[in-house]
C-alpha cells in the first residue's frame, strides 16, 4: 500500500523549535494604508486573498485561522487627526497598530505561525509587539529596500511606514513620544542587536547615522552582490541568531525585490532582489524551525497596469508559501 504523502505543513511542524501547532497558520488581513500617503496598498490583503493564499496554505497541509474584523482597520479612521510634529495620521496608525499587535499576540500565544498580510509597513509596529510578547528573545531579519528607522523628528516625508523600527527598538526621544502619545503604548521590545537587515539601497542619511550609532548590522545590496544571497542569508542568521535557538520574526517588505519582479508597490527602488534572492532568504528562514511570525507588506494593487498587479500579488503569495516550506522538489 502506498503511503500517504507527507505535507509542507507536517514538515515545518516537526521542524519548529517554539511553535506548539506548526501546522496551523494565524492570518491577520490588515488593509491599511495610513502610514503612507498612496490609496491602494489597503487594498493589498484582499487581492491576496482573491489570488488564493488562504487556500495555497490550506492545500500545503495547513489549518488557517483568520483574524476577525478585517474591516475595522478602514473603519478605525478618525474623521480629523491633523499631525503631531512631523508625523503624518498619528492617530490612526497608533490605533492601526495597537489593533495589529492584539491579534498577532492572539495567534502566537495560541502556538499558530503567526502571517500577517499588509497594508503598509508602519503595521510592523504592532507586528513585532505582538510576537515579541510572547517570544521575548526574539530576533528580527528585515528583509527591505529602505530601513524604516526614522524617528518622529528625523524622518522628513513624516510617513510613519518610514519609523516602525525606532518605536520597536526605543530610539524615540520622550519629546517624540510625549505622555498621551498615540504610541505611548509601545515599550522597546527588540534588541538592536536582534534586528538584522537583508536587502537596503535606499537608506536617508539620518537613518544611516541612526544604525551606526546603534551598531545595527545590515546587508545591503552591495553585500548581496559581492558574497551571493546564500552567504548573506547565513551571516545574518549567524548574527541574530547564532546558535540557531532565538524565534525569529521576518518583515518583508515586497520592495526588497527588484521592480521588474514586484512592480505594484509604492516605493520601488531600481536594484533590488531577484525572484529567486527573495524566494532564497524565505526558504531558508523556514529551514532554520525557529519562524514564529512573518510580515508580508506593501503590495499596492493600484499601482500599474493589471499585469504588474497580478505578477506582484503572485510573487507575494509565492513569497508567504516559501516561507511556510514550500518545497521546489
Amino acid at each position: 500500500m502506498s503511503q500517504a504523502k507527507v505535507t509542507d505543513a507536517q514538515i515545518m511542524a516537526d521542524r519548529s523549535k517554539f511553535l506548539k501547532h506548526g501546522d496551523i497558520v494565524g492570518v491577520t488581513c490588515v488593509p491599511f494604508s495610513g502610514g503612507q500617503p498612496k490609496g491602494g496598498v489597503d487594498d493589498g490583503p484582499i487581492e491576496m486573498i482573491r489570488f488564493g493564499i488562504l487556500d495555497q496554505m490550506q492545500g500545503m497541509g495547513y489549518q488557517v485561522e483568520l483574524s476577525e474584523g478585517m474591516d475595522k482597520y478602514r473603519s478605525m479612521q478618525p474623521a480629523s487627526d491633523p499631525p503631531i510634529g512631523n508625523m503624518k495620521n498619528p492617530r490612526y496608525v497608533g490605533m492601526a497598530a495597537r489593533r495589529v499587535s492584539e491579534q498577532v499576540k492572539a495567534h502566537c500565544q495560541q502556538g499558530r505561525l503567526a502571517v500577517t498580510l499588509g497594508g503598509d509597513h508602519s503595521i510592523a509596529m504592532g507586528t513585532l509587539v505582538g510576537s515579541s510578547s510572547v517570544y521575548d528573545n526574539m530576533c528580527v531579519i528585515w528583509v527591505d529596500a529602505h530601513a524604516d528607522i526614522n524617528t518622529p523628528n528625523s524622518t522628513d516625508s513624516g510617513n510613519l511606514h518610514g519609523c516602525p523600527l525606532s518605536f520597536v527598538l526605543g530610539l524615540c526621544d520622550k519629546d517624540e513620544v510625549p505622555p498621551n502619545s498615540p504610541f505611548e503604548w509601545i515599550k522597546p521590545c527588540i534588541q538592536s542587536n536582534h534586528l538584522v537587515y537583508i536587502g537596503l539601497r535606499d537608506v536617508d542619511p539620518a537613518e544611516k547615522a541612526i544604525l551606526r550609532k546603534h551598531g545595527i548590522r545590515a546587508f545591503s545590496m552591495h553585500d548581496v552582490d559581492k558574497y551571493g544571497i546564500g552567504q548573506v542569508v547565513e551571516m545574518a542568521l549567524d548574527h541574530v541568531n547564532p546558535e540557531r535557538n532565538r524565534p525569529i520574526h521576518m518583515s518583508f517588505d515586497v520592495d526588497a525585490l527588484d521592480p521588474s519582479v514586484a512592480p505594484a508597490t509604492g516605493t520601488p527602488v531600481r536594484g533590488g532582489l531577484t525572484f529567486r534572492e527573495g524566494h532564497y532568504i524565505c526558504e531558508a528562514v523556514a529551514e532554520t524551525g525557529c519562524l514564529v511570525a512573518l510580515d508580508l507588506v506593501e503590495v499596492n494593487p493600484l499601482l500599474g497596469d493589471p499585469e504588474s498587479l497580478r505578477q506582484t500579488v503572485a510573487v507575494g503569495c509565492s513569497l508567504v508559501r516559501s516561507s511556510l516550506g514550500e518545497s521546489l522538489l
